[in-house]
Formats: C-alpha cells, sequence, structure tokens
C-alpha cells in the first residue's frame, strides 16, 4: 500500500528537528517534496536553486537515476549483511575505488555512518594506535578553535564552536586547541588561501611544550573550515602543521567530511594542498548524501601498528551495525562512477575561477564585510546587528529562500557550497539574488 504523503502533514509536533529553531520553523515551514539535479521542489510547487548542496552532500545534483537504481537493485539483491567476521563483495569493492582516489599513501578504509563517526573512529583509531605501539601516555586530542567535527563527544571535544559545545558539560578530558586562522584584518577578501597565518601552526609547538609530545596522539583539522562559516588556510599553514606533527610522532588528521569528493577540484583536500595526513575522515560526498555512510581512510602504518597479534583474535575492538552497509556501499560505488563519468572533479576546477569571480562581485554589497572562496565552496561574512547576533544572517537565509535560492548560514556569515553540476547562469542567478536579497536587508 503506497504511503500518504501530504505536502504538509497537519501535525509537526512530533519531529524534535536538529539545528533548527524548531518553533520559528513550525509557525512557518519550509518543506521540500522534491529535487531533481540543481533544484529543490517546495511543497507549494516553486524550484529552489541549491546553493549548498543540501548540507554539504549532494556533490553531483539530486536524484541521479544512476545512484537511485544502483541503489533499488541492490535492495532487491542483498538488503542488509553484518561486516562484524563476515562480509560482501560490494564493500571490498567500495573500499578498493576509494583507495584508488585516494592520496598515494593512502591505503585502507574503516566504514561509518556518518562524519561525526568517522571523527570518533579517527580519534580512538589515534590513542590505540599508539598504544598498540606501546606508546600508551598518548592520549591527548588536539584540535582547533572554530573546529567542526561533528556531534558526538570526541568531535565537539576538539571542534571549537561554541554553542556545539556549551550546553553538554565537561566533555573529554585531555584535548588542546590551535588557534583559528581567521584574520579578516589581514587576510580580508582574499581570493583562495590568504597570504597571512602560516605562523599560527608554531602554536602547536607551545602547546606540545605545555604538555609534552609524549602524551599527544593526535592534530585534528579540517583542511577548509566549512561550517564555521568558510575558513582558508593561509599559505603554508597545513605544510608546518604536518611538519610539526612528524617531528613529534603525533598523527595528523584532515576532516575530510566537506572537502572530499570534488569540493576543491581534486578528490581529496589532502591533494589538493599536496600534504598527507595518517587520516582522512570523510562522509556526505561518498553517497552523494543519498544515504548514510562514512569512512575513515588510513595509511598503512596505522593499519598495520594492529595487526601484529594472533590472526584469530580481534584486532580493533570498534565498528557499527551498519557499517560497509550493502545498500550504502551500491550507493557510494554509483556515486564514484558519476564522479568519474561526468569527469565532476574537473568540472568544479574548471568553473571555480569564474566562482571566484562571480562570489566576490559582492564585494561591495550591503553588508558585506569579507568574502572567502576556494573550488567551489564560498563564505559571505555580513556585518552583525549590534546585540543582536545571527539576525541578519538568518534574515537573509529567509528571504533567499522566498526569493528560490538556498544558502545556509552560521553566525553572521552565509555560506554556499553548490553542487558540482552548477553551470554558470545558474552560478548568475544564484549571486545575483544574493545581492538582491542583501541589499534589502536592514
Amino acid at each position: 500500500m503506497a504511503l500518504d504523503r501530504k505536502p504538509t502533514p497537519n501535525d509537526l509536533n512530533a519531529f524534535w528537528m536538529p539545528f533548527t529553531a524548531n518553533r520559528q520553523f513550525k509557525s512557518n515551514p519550509r518543506m521540500l517534496v522534491g529535487a531533481k539535479d540543481m533544484h529543490y521542489t517546495t511543497a507549494e510547487g516553486r524550484q529552489v536553486l541549491d546553493g549548498t548542496a543540501g548540507l554539504w552532500c549532494c556533490n553531483a545534483g539530486h536524484c541521479r537515476p544512476k545512484i537511485t537504481e544502483a541503489i533499488a537493485r541492490q535492495a532487491a539483491e542483498l538488503d542488509y549483511a553484518p561486516a562484524f567476521q563476515m562480509g560482501h563483495p560490494i564493500a571490498f569493492e567500495l573500499a578498493n575505488r576509494i583507495i584508488d582516489m585516494a592520496p598515494k599513501g593512502i591505503e585502507h578504509v574503516f566504514y561509518t555512518n556518518s562524519g561525526s563517526e568517522s571523527v570518533e573512529t579517527a580519534l580512538k583509531l589515534a590513542i590505540a594506535y599508539h598504544r598498540a605501539r606501546g606508546e600508551g601516555a598518548r592520549t591527548r586530542l588536539i584540535g582547533r578553535e572554530r573546529g567542526y567535527h561533528g556531534v558526538n563527544f570526541g568531535g565537539i571535544s576538539v571542534g571549537g564552536i561554541v554553542n556545539n559545545r556549551k550546553m553538554f558539560g565537561t566533555l573529554l578530558g585531555g584535548v588542546d586547541h590551535l588557534p583559528h586562522t581567521h584574520l579578516p584584518g589581514q587576510n580580508a577578501f582574499a581570493k583562495g588561501q590568504p597570504e597571512h597565518g602560516a605562523n599560527l601552526a608554531d602554536d602547536l609547538e607551545r602547546i606540545v611544550a605545555l604538555h609534552g609530545a609524549e602524551t599527544i596522539a593526535a592534530v585534528i583539522v579540517e583542511p577548509v573550515a566549512g561550517s564555521t562559516g568558510v575558513l582558508i588556510p593561509p599559505v603554508g599553514y597545513l605544510e608546518k602543521l604536518r611538519a610539526i606533527t612528524k617531528k613529534h610522532g603525533i598523527l595528523l588528521i584532515f576532516d575530510e567530511v566537506i572537502t572530499g569528493f570534488g569540493r576543491l577540484g581534486s578528490a581529496f583536500a589532502a591533494q589538493h594542498f599536496d600534504v598527507l595526513p595518517d587520516m582522512m575522515t570523510t562522509a556526505k560526498g561518498l553517497t552523494n548524501g543519498v544515504i548514510p555512510m562514512g569512512a575513515v581512510l588510513t595509511t598503512a602504518a596505522v593499519h598495520d601498528a594492529f595487526m601484529d597479534g594472533p590472526e584469530g583474535m580481534i584486532e580493533l575492538f570498534h565498528g557499527y551495525t551498519y557499517s560497509g552497509n550493502p545498500i550504502a556501499s551500491a550507493a557510494g560505488i554509483a556515486t564514484l562512477e558519476v564522479y568519474r563519468e561526468e569527469a565532476l572533479f574537473e568540472r568544479c576546477a574548471a568553473i571555480a575561477p569564474y566562482w571566484e569571480a562571480a562570489v566576490h562581485s559582492l564585494r561591495d554589497a550591503r553588508h558585506v564585510i569579507d568574502v572567502r572562496n576556494m573550488g567551489l565552496i564560498a563564505g559571505i561574512e555580513l556585518e552583525g546587528i549590534p546585540g543582536q547576533p545571527t539576525k541578519r544572517a538568518f534574515a537573509a537565509f529567509l528571504k533567499a529562500y522566498e526569493k528560490g535560492i538556498l544558502i545556509r548560514t552560521t553566525g553572521d556569515i552565509i555560506a554556499m557550497s553548490p553542487p558540482l553540476i552548477i553551470e554558470k547562469p545558474q552560478v548568475d542567478q544564484l549571486l545575483d539574488t544574493l545581492r538582491d536579497v542583501l541589499s534589502a536587508l536592514d
């Protein structure tokens, strides 16, 4: 029997929505009932241009036939198989394909279900790796101010977004934070990587001196910080972090949940910046956002540290019921095929200069105090209303939706990350509409 799908349910109370002003939303709901390629369809039948790839995840656009058909076939053939002491071929095939596109030196895949779980997994792997090598005192984790690493306890502990942390108690112990890299006084309106700020990586030496290198397991950073408002790494910054972590035997984790799978014009940010971490956390674009799946990618050194015990023993007591789920694996393979067949990473790199020029055309727009960009990502920072943080950007979000474009806001920053299939006229529509929205804001 078919489900009775009403455009707007008559009772919105039961669903406690995540990261949402629930009372505001339920008083005037914004319902999406369909999607295709670059557009959502609203309950009222309007077309809304997707300027955010959903939540940074629908890199190939929406409802792509190859992906949806792969899911349907797999659901009819093998709906679920356990990954504990059992396997199914498609999970291994997807892992091989991920490694084929990963940076040279990354050789293994550990499946999760989300970016948050990928981060938790990577943090656990880092601590367990040192213990397996006889350095069990290395338990300290280093994140970064304004970092976003999901919403589980480990992720918000190493993360540095205040509102994601302050309601949840003392969090994990043994965590410290590097300074963020946002230097508006020196780097405002930078195109691509800003010139100033590589020296901020040197603060890791201060943290090492404070705690002792022998106590530090890992440093985790986003190569490009996304959810905090698009902070691009200064020239030389990531290279310095890599050099310092290597010097002290500390693992470096790149959180590539946003930057992975083409967002910067390369498969991963590690390739874009030519900096090889020890682990990379992924999700979102892995399955085009169609079905939950994440993965931690590791070097052979990290993996092999666990493989010294008896062959009949479990090497790592960690995993999830849905690790390597068959339907998610099928979606992942189909997604990677769409990326390859349509050369979407190369397409991103080709349109990135046009995107850069378009977003920086807002430099003189009303309320704009900074513009930042890389690949198909942009952050438009607005001057806040005194005493009312976030209000102006949220008003822009609501007005943009009314005018037919979807943007994201964090604080008083507008973030955009459209699907990699975006065309130049759609770039123009997105930015022209946003200019109109900003011109009408108080």
